[in-house]
């Protein structure tokens, strides 16, 4: 069995790469967080035996690292995942002026202020409960509940549970049906921190194609007959980072296989509202079988900073949640609650701001894009990025080379289950476009370098927020 770092590496990325090439991976693994400060590494004899390399090419490869402070070693000992020491006094103003375009969101709506003033009354009027709220203030679980019945899936408020956030929903969603070992069935790419997530949870991935023209649903299909997984999370509406989305017969003949087979299928539509131009609107995949769990949140189209999320359950699965949840938290912040209550209620304006926001970031990026010869951007109508294609597998270097620019943009393999996706890169369009511009050019630069054979310097910050 692999080891985690050649897992996240890819056995077939370290085919014909020299030493220092294979300590630029395994430091870009590091700073994206695929590799967490004080994990242990394979010992070099172990190394080189899962490569297919020399002993002395891994030991060259841990020198490389520990000389630049990523990994950390004792005599006769092991090897550990470390950062480089750095005095935040003496930082460069280049790493301050650093464009994170890790981070896929917009900032916050106009609205929010306004929201936050008109719910404080609401929130006053809390004053005399406990403060904390299981399954969430009843108000809002209503309205979010409202919105799923108004897309085609009667819901009741007590089918609903208001959580800190999709991420929070997915993971309370893991500790409570899973067990360790169980398989899951993920998309490739998907969202980083959902492989995180399941990662943590000891699940056994299954990873299923997606581009940017959809799914391979005969794949996907096959997948859930032959090996029977316990869940299946997948991201149908602007699927992060592709943009694709899941149509109504494939949403349909996904959740009849999946309820054949028993397998619990995990619809995250976090990013279900941010449409630009697509032009329809598919049905929720809940409306195709009651069974599924939907999750979403506020974050993508209001504020990321506005910590409330929600999961969409039967009342079964509802009732265990609740039963699992406060061995992680006693509930969402009511304040938030109450905020998220005012911003339901004026969803046009949130959905006009956002589609205004996406269209100007995707144009921003598309003619920075035009300026790079040999990098295509694939046509995207909505959600948080742009799934460009490199046109050769360069992603980690590029992404490395950025970073010397002043350019945090997260590889191909980020998004991935085991190393590869190397041609391609994920750039969001959720900046404003004065800032996307710059962004672009310093692409652009690191994109030279990469050509020209320049290669990275080795004294990266850290970055491993991806979202």
């Amino acid at each position: 069995m692999a080891s985690r770092l050649v897992d996240q590496f890819g056995a077939q990325n370290a085919a014909g790469a020299t030493a220092s090439a294979l300590a630029a991976g395994i430091r870009a693994l590091i700073l994206d967080g695929r590799l967490t400060v004080g994990e242990r590494l394979p010992s070099e004899r172990a190394l080189a035996a899962e490569l297919r390399r020399s002993r002395s090419t891994a030991t060259r490869v841990y020198s490389l690292l520990e000389r630049d402070g990523y990994v950390t070693r004792l005599h006769g000992g092991s090897t550990r995942v470390s950062l480089p020491h750095t005095d935040r006094g003496e930082e460069s103003s280049e790493d301050d002026d650093a464009i994170d375009l890790s981070i896929a969101s917009m900032n916050s709506t106009p609205g929010l202020y306004d929201a936050t003033v008109r719910s404080l009354p609401r929130l006053a009027s809390l004053r005399g409960s406990s403060g904390y709220s299981v399954q969430g203030v009843p108000e809002l679980r209503e309205a979010i509940a409202q919105r799923f019945t108004q897309r085609g899936v009667d819901t009741s408020a007590d089918e609903i549970i208001v959580t800190s956030g999709a991420l929070a929903a997915v993971s309370l969603v893991l500790a409570t049906i899973g067990r360790r070992g169980h398989r899951a069935v993920v998309e490739q790419p998907t969202f980083p921190h959902a492989l995180d997530a399941l990662r943590r949870h000891d699940y056994r991935m299954l990873p299923t194609p997606v581009d940017t023209d959809g799914w391979d649903v005969r794949h996907l299909t096959e997948l859930l007959l032959q090996r029977r997984p316990e869940i299946a999370y997948l991201i149908p509406d602007f699927h992060n980072p592709t943009g694709a989305t899941l149509r109504d017969e494939e949403r349909s003949r996904l959740a009849a296989t999946a309820r054949s087979v028993g397998t619990r299928l995990i619809a995250d539509e976090t990013t279900i509202d941010l449409d630009i131009d697509r032009g329809w609107t598919p049905r929720p995949v809940a409306a195709f079988d009651p069974g599924v769990i939907t999750v979403g949140s506020l974050s993508k189209i209001a504020w990321g900073g506005l910590r409330v999320g929600w999961i969409r359950a039967d009342r079964s699965l509802i009732a265990r949640l609740l039963a699992v949840r406060p061995s992680f938290e006693l509930g969402t912040a009511l304040l938030e609650q109450c905020i998220a209550i005012e911003l339901l209620a004026e969803m046009p304006a949130l959905l006009t701001h956002a589609r205004s926001r996406l269209r100007a970031g995707r144009a921003a990026v598309a003619a920075g894009l035009a300026q790079i010869p040999g990098l295509r951007m694939p046509h995207v109508d909505g959600g948080l990025s742009v799934w460009a294609d490199l046109g050769a597998p360069v992603s980690t270097g590029l992404s490395l080379a950025a970073r010397e620019r002043g350019l945090i943009l997260p590889p191909g393999p980020r998004f991935s289950t085991g190393g590869v996706l190397e041609r391609r890169l994920r750039i969001p369009i959720t900046y404003e476009p004065e800032r996307t511009a710059e962004a672009m050019e310093r692409l652009r630069v690191a994109w030279n370098d990469v050509h020209a054979g320049r290669s990275p310097r080795s004294d990266e910050s850290q970055h491993p927020v991806v979202v």
